[in-house]
């Protein structure tokens, strides 16, 4: 589904028809679930977090529109989250089986796989009806369409390259203070941020590919290869939660070490590759591309 918004044509029709295929997309994909309700939900909350994206990058015009409606999407992803954060446990417990180091933190680790897929299998069947959820969900985002009617976006194209730029230089500045953040103490918080905002640069670095096509695609796989590795940071997190809180899942003492063992040898590689990451990316160079952004975009309508 097109996610691109071109310079020589009008912003505001092409935000609208952006947003609401998004949208209809993340409808159409529950409503028809071609490949099963847990792929489906986590394609359409990738839709969702695109249109978040795209709302905070005009939230400077419309503050109003931007916040009730990012609340409004956000509301919805939660809603879709407790099987989808199941299924992301049993994806984070492979992948360290898939890494093992050994036979025997091998063998630890695919009895920790089939532990958590008994977890996410009998989420799954404790749920309130699935089908509600989804009906209510579809029911939310057909809502979050209609209400872009209420978008009023302003001014000339030169205005909305202003606008544009600083949309950009503020999700910048964000993730450099997250990234300020995780380097000054080991945060979750600071990490999850970080990974937000650069969820919401890549996001940009696809919507504005037209402006400058080749250095946009080699700026959105490596915002892509970054977003990798902290959602495995996040997930490796979520990990170590749930075997505080939910202790009765790990009776194995042997295996239970093997798991935490390779969790916190994990999460040391993982952030230390993922702030060397950011700082390539959100280094002194990031700083001017709002700049650039805005006379690209310019150029486009002179």
């Amino acid at each position: 589904m097109p996610f691109s918004i071109r310079p020589d044509r009008s912003f505001k029709a092409q935000f609208y028809k952006v947003a609401q295929r998004q949208l209809r997309h993340a409808i159409d994909i529950l409503d028809t679930r071609p490949q099963g309700t847990d792929h489906a939900i986590h394609e359409a909350r990738k839709r969702l977090k695109r249109v978040r994206s795209l709302y905070r990058l005009v939230s400077r015009q419309v503050p109003k529109f931007s916040a009730r409606e990012n609340a409004r999407l956000r509301g919805i992803a939660r809603s879709l989250s407790t099987l989808r954060d199941a299924a992301a446990l049993v994806e984070t417990a492979t992948y360290l089986h898939d890494h093992a180091r050994d036979s025997d933190e091998a063998e630890a680790l695919s009895r920790i796989v089939t532990t958590l897929s008994a977890r996410r299998d009998k989420i799954a069947a404790a749920q309130r009806d699935p089908e509600k959820v989804v009906a209510d969900t579809i029911a939310a985002l057909k809502r979050a369409v209609s209400a872009l009617d209420d978008v009023r976006l302003k001014g000339n194209h030169r205005r909305q390259g202003r606008m544009l730029a600083q949309g950009w230089n503020d999700t910048v500045r964000k993730a450099r203070k997250a990234l300020a953040a995780c380097e000054g103490q080991v945060s979750a918080e600071a990490f999850h941020t970080l990974r937000k905002r650069t969820q919401d640069y890549r996001a940009y670095h696809k919507l504005l590919n037209p402006l400058w096509p080749a250095a946009m695609s080699a700026k959105y796989e490596e915002a892509s290869g970054l977003i990798e590795l902290l959602g495995r940071v996040n997930d490796l997190e979520l990990l170590c939660d749930l075997v505080e809180t939910e202790h009765q899942h790990f009776e194995n003492a042997d295996d239970l070490a093997h798991l935490l063992y390779t969790i916190i040898f994990h999460q040391q590689q993982d952030r230390h590759a993922a702030l060397e990451r950011a700082e390539h990316i959100f280094g002194a160079d990031a700083e001017d591309e709002a700049i650039r952004i805005e006379v690209l975009w310019i150029a486009f309508g002179e």
